[in-house]
């Protein structure tokens, strides 16, 4: 039977295998042809080996690898370390050699294992970049590929930044954990730091994981380079709120004497006109101009120095307001402006001067701040420094201020006396220098305070002194007892006026009335019937009608119609008017007093009628009553001897009440002239024999006071 080719082949291929098999069951062994092996760790067991007893074996040194290797009894291990980043793959081959001499080889295939081994590395560990100062914010300052880590093991890097200088954190930042790009985070200012140093840190592992992570630092040197971003500054100046960029200067002040050229640079206060540029590693030149309040191109300023000098002389006493600007060379747009005020002042001929050359006062211990200073051997008087100048006629300049320049335990006031400023502590001697100064024409004088600050002695009641202090509480005191004085009297008064008011009204009207009665003729009657009453007034109308008028508040009627004929008709017009008048007003005052209002005094004499008007009431002459009123009109008769007797010694008792209540007044106020004219005024009117006036007149006459009280009668 034939043997297929394709059966044959195979047998001839598979026999060394066979044979290889056979000869390493029989001789050598290998428990793990591909083992495992971390890096970086040796000598290191790899696998282990079986020999039988005539064989051999060894390491086939045709392959390069086989050096990392050696064969060690049963064990195979690896005698050198082993990088992974540089081999990660090592093979080898095992030669057994049988007592016959034949030989077979074993492969083994080493995997080295990745450990965490390698630290991440910067390619520029040292970084130096110049900033400007105005670089905006969120412009990338150190780039990415410059500061991104490389890391052996190809783990992912995780990137941090701090600062280690202080107060610049927060200035620069990175854009993410894995992105290690710094950019500017806030604005730069270069007075604030002007250079910060930064790290960068490189991770294997996050910074919260709990595993050990190699790392790696780079160095980021940042230096802030100023720039021109702000105008100039006039000095001197102040810094608002210890921020070095802001710095406000106060305004100048000079004086020129009217009438009078200055060649000189004028002297300003607080210093001479001069500016700088705040940017001070840039230092721009500054220059100046007035541009402003220069009236009449009276003064002039030096462009480079900044000295303010005089064109001309000034002829009015008004002062000059000049503003004057400063401005960078390189940058017109960068400026600043100050004010310079220039008074005009007359010619000051003298200085100040002190009469004395040393003052001497004393003060005690413990004595409470402003205290007063005492003369020394007078301390009921304090002391004073007077400075005097011979420009004023009385030697008081009212322009001189005095301060003292070499001790803050004592302070002088503008008009000379010297205070205590602390409480002092303990006695001794203090010398102070003090100075007068015309604040107009700037001229000084000084003199020398020696003040002794010596014990409290005990104080008798002879030679007490009282500070400042004791007599402000004194003042309040007497203040306040014042004002309760005050009120108390006003109280009085407004009460006394509650209680007396209406006598008080009562007199006046009663001295209004006497002198009314003395002659006087009622010009509100006057005026007010003059109109309506004339000649012709008694001839009948046949348009005129009476008409009714609308109801007012009842109110007591006059006993006029009481008196008797005789005495009426022996009484003056302006007599009887004026006190009928007098009597009504208090009748009626005492009513508007009640009610709360004032009611509209109105005449019911009339001489038109309204016939629209119902209810309306009016009084009318006999002679104008219209014959058809019918009912009407009420008329009544002139008839005076008709009243009856009772009403006759009503109106004779009030007359006589009202007499004796004139002459009662007259003698409390001590007016016996008016008294006497009085008395006459009265007498003369009951004497006279003049006809009086009919009796309806007499009742018009009454109304025109008391309107209400005449209506009501009809």
């Amino acid at each position: 039977m034939a043997v297929p080719h394709w059966l044959l082949m195979s047998a001839l291929f598979l026999l060394p295998l066979l044979a290889q098999v056979l000869a390493q069951e029989s001789g050598c062994s290998v428990n793990n042809s591909k083992p495992s092996v971390p890096e970086n760790k040796c000598p290191y067991v790899v696998t282990t080996v079986n020999v039988q007893p005539g064989f051999t074996l060894t390491i086939d040194p045709n392959f390069p690898d086989g050096q990392f290797f050696a064969i060690e009894g049963s064990e195979l291990k690896l005698t050198k370390c082993v990088d992974y980043e540089e081999n990660p793959v090592l093979l080898l081959y095992l030669i057994c050699k049988d007592p016959a001499g034949q030989t077979d080889s074993q492969e083994i295939l080493v995997t080295i294992l990745n450990e965490n081994d390698n630290s991440p590395v910067f390619a520029q560990p040292n970084i130096t970049r110049d900033v400007p100062e105005d670089t905006k914010v969120d412009t990338a300052i150190v780039a990415r590929e410059e500061l991104s880590a490389t890391d052996a093991d190809l783990d992912i890097i995780y990137y941090e930044l701090t600062t280690t200088v202080q107060d610049t954190d927060g200035y620069f930042a990175i854009r993410g954990v894995n992105n290690p790009e710094i950019y500017l985070q806030k604005t730069l200012d270069y007075d604030k730091f002007n250079s910060t140093t930064l790290l960068l840190y490189a991770r294997d592992r996050p910074v919260t994981s709990p595993e050990p992570s190699n790392n790696a630092t780079a160095t980021i040197t940042i230096t802030i380079q100023q720039s021109d971003t702000r105008a100039p500054w006039f000095l001197p100046c102040t810094r608002i709120h210890n921020d070095a960029s802001v710095c406000i200067s106060s305004p100048y002040s000079g004086r020129v004497n009217i009438s009078e050229m200055s060649t000189e640079p004028l002297l300003l206060e607080p210093g001479p006109i001069y500016a700088i540029d705040p940017d001070y590693t840039i230092s721009d030149r500054i220059v100046y101009s007035i541009v402003g309040g220069n009236t009449d191109n009276v003064f002039s300023v030096d462009a480079d120095t900044g000295n303010l000098t005089m064109n001309k002389i000034v002829t009015s006493p008004d002062s000059f307001l000049l503003q004057v600007m400063a401005a960078q060379v390189s940058n017109i747009r960068k400026y600043t402006v100050a004010t310079v005020e220039i008074k005009v002042i007359n010619k000051s001929n003298f200085p100040p001067y002190f009469e004395k050359g040393v003052y001497n006062g004393t003060v005690f211990v413990g004595m409470p701040q402003r205290s007063f200073v005492y003369q020394a051997g007078d301390p009921s008087a304090p002391l004073v420094i007077t400075a005097m100048d011979q420009d004023f006629p009385d030697k008081v300049n009212p322009n001189i201020e005095y301060f003292l320049k070499n001790s803050t335990d004592f302070i002088a006031t503008r008009d000379g006396l010297i205070l205590t400023n602390v409480v002092l502590q303990s006695p001794g001697t203090v010398t102070i220098q003090a100075v007068g100064k015309d604040v107009l024409s700037l001229q000084e004088a000084s003199t020398i305070i020696v003040v002794e600050v010596i014990l409290a002695r005990a104080v008798t009641p002879s030679d007490k002194m009282y500070t400042a202090q004791d007599m402000a509480i004194l003042g309040g005191t007497l203040a306040a007892l014042l004002l309760i004085a005050l009120v108390f009297l006003g109280v009085l008064v407004w009460k006394s006026s509650r209680w007396y008011g209406k006598p008080v009204k009562y007199l006046m009207k009663k001295k209004l009335s006497m002198e009314i009665s003395g002659g006087h003729q009622n010009e509100y009657y006057q005026e007010d019937e003059q109109p309506y009453v004339d000649t012709k007034q008694h001839e009948p109308s046949e348009t005129s009608s009476v008409q009714a008028e609308p109801p007012v508040p009842e109110q007591p009627a006059l006993a006029l119609y009481s008196s008797g004929a005789e005495e009426t008709e022996s009484l003056p017009k302006g007599s009887i008017a004026s006190t009928v008048t007098f009597d009504q007003e208090e009748k009626e005052e005492d009513k508007e007093e009640e009610a709360g209002q004032e009611k509209e005094v109105k005449s019911i004499l009339k001489t038109d009628r309204h016939l629209a008007d119902d209810g309306y009431k009016a009084v009318w002459f006999k002679t104008d009553v219209d014959p058809e009123a019918g009912e009407r009109v009420e008329v009544i008769e002139d008839n005076a001897a008709d009243d009856d007797d009772d009403d006759d010694d009503d109106s004779d008792q009030d007359l006589q009440k009202n007499e004796e209540e004139e002459e009662e007044e007259e003698e409390e106020e001590g007016e016996s002239s008016d008294t006497d004219n009085h008395h006459r005024g009265l007498e003369e009117p009951f004497a006279s024999e003049s006809s009086s006036p009919p009796a309806a007149e007499v009742t018009a006459n009454m109304s025109h006071t008391g309107a209400g009280t005449a209506d009501s009668k009809l």
